[in-house]
């Protein structure tokens, strides 16, 4: 998106997957828009769902939902007086008196193309609330796969979530709840960029990438447009960004119709990125800390291409690994297409932007320091190497 115009941006479409994990924990949210009927003039009815940006690499992400916690304060504890838990859907018929509903389990990656899976409703006093918890259920000798990964091509691995079953995946937000009305907002688990390898062990370690989104209506909140069929399973994905970070993002489906949104072409001139080869960026990511100059290890690294004359997009990220620090991408070789947006059923006029092939800049992060640290590179013959070494704060 630059000051002027929106772009219509098709990265040529990879041979081999060019995504990987990546991320850690960061919260948001904006204040609720009100809606809904009347009510208490004391209360009001928040009402929490989940939903999934696209993974990569994976076939199923199940996480079991124990619970959903609020509270006004954004620092409190644990332990602390003054939680709010959204009991969980009933998810069949029970005896009255209703005794507490089971863990909800859910595959994530059934939830892409803003559907929805409802967490629960509560009334509870008028006011803003500034944290939210997701809590999961513990994985068990009688249930070891209730929260679990599934490699695409390999087999189920038990996902290592070592504070989500205790205290719950924190979330900061700015929640505003009227009195007397309902609002609707929906935990977004970006399951792409939420996972990392422990090195050579074989598991999984979760890093959630959560954020928090107000649901106010249909109207003006969905992008909507067609991709060729042939890509519908091909592994792509449609994403939107802001400043050279990814928004939302989602893989097609093979029908979307029924939603008031914004649309960007018609069935009629669906896109067909050209078929692009790639090649490797991989190395290590670490951080000196303390006086014993120990490394720790671990981070993310995303790979950004800079489009002639603007904006900055992101074609892939991944979590360094918990163990080693690696990292390693799949970036096309070939040109990035690009056109501008025209409103209306009419063909997206696509050019190849041939000066930026196969350039990319490296941008990485560690959870213990603001710095980012950045290389650019240029893709050829040979896997690209970059390894990242950061001074601890």
């Amino acid at each position: 998106m630059s000051p002027m115009r929106l772009w219509i941006i098709a990265l040529a479409v990879a041979a081999a997957a060019a995504c990987g994990g990546g991320g850690s924990s960061t919260d948001n949210t904006a204040a609720a828009t009100p809606g809904g009927a009347g009510g208490n003039t004391t209360l009001g009815t928040l009402r929490v769902a989940l939903t999934d940006n696209p993974t990569c690499g994976y076939d199923n992400v199940w996480v079991t939902v124990e619970k959903v916690r609020i509270h006004r304060d954004g620092s409190a504890e644990d332990g602390d007086a003054g939680w709010v838990d959204l009991p969980l859907p009933q998810q069949q018929p029970l005896p009255t008196p209703l005794p507490a509903p089971p863990p909800l389990r859910v595959d994530l990656l059934t939830l892409t193309n803003g559907t929805l899976v409802p967490l629960g409703q509560v009334q509870l006093p008028a006011g803003t609330y500034s944290q939210l918890r997701l809590v999961l259920a513990e994985n068990t000798a009688g249930n070891p796969f209730a929260n679990a990964i599934k490699p695409t091509g390999g087999a189920m691995v038990p996902l290592t979530t070592p504070s989500a079953q205790q205290s719950g995946l924190k979330m900061n937000v700015n929640i505003t709840v009227p009195a007397g009305q309902e609002v609707d907002f929906a935990i977004d688990f970006d399951a792409c960029k939420s996972f990392v390898k422990a090195g050579k062990s074989g598991k999984i370690l979760l890093k959630a990438v959560l954020s928090v989104l107000p649901i106010v209506s249909q109207t003006g909140q969905r992008i909507q447009g067609w991709l060729h069929p042939s890509l519908a399973t091909a592994g792509a994905t449609v994403s939107v960004h802001a400043l050279g970070e990814v928004v939302r993002a989602t893989p097609p489906m093979v029908d979307s119709g029924g939603n008031v949104s914004t649309t960007v072409n018609s069935v009629a001139f669906s896109i067909l990125p050209p078929v692009s080869s790639t090649q490797p960026a991989n190395g290590t990511v670490s951080m000196g800390a303390g006086p014993d100059n120990t490394v720790d290890t671990g981070g993310v690294v995303r790979a950004l291409q800079l489009l002639t004359g603007g904006p900055t997009i992101e074609v892939a990220s991944d979590n360094a690994g918990h163990d080693d620090g690696g990292y390693e991408m799949a970036l096309p070789l070939g040109a990035p297409i690009r056109a501008p947006y025209v409103a209306g059923l009419v063909p997206l006029l696509f050019t190849p932007d041939a000066a930026v092939m196969g350039k990319y800049r490296l941008a990485a992060t560690v959870a213990r320091s603001t710095e980012v640290q950045f290389a650019d590179i240029v893709l050829g013959a040979a896997p690209v190497q970059k390894d990242f070494h950061f001074v601890a704060p």
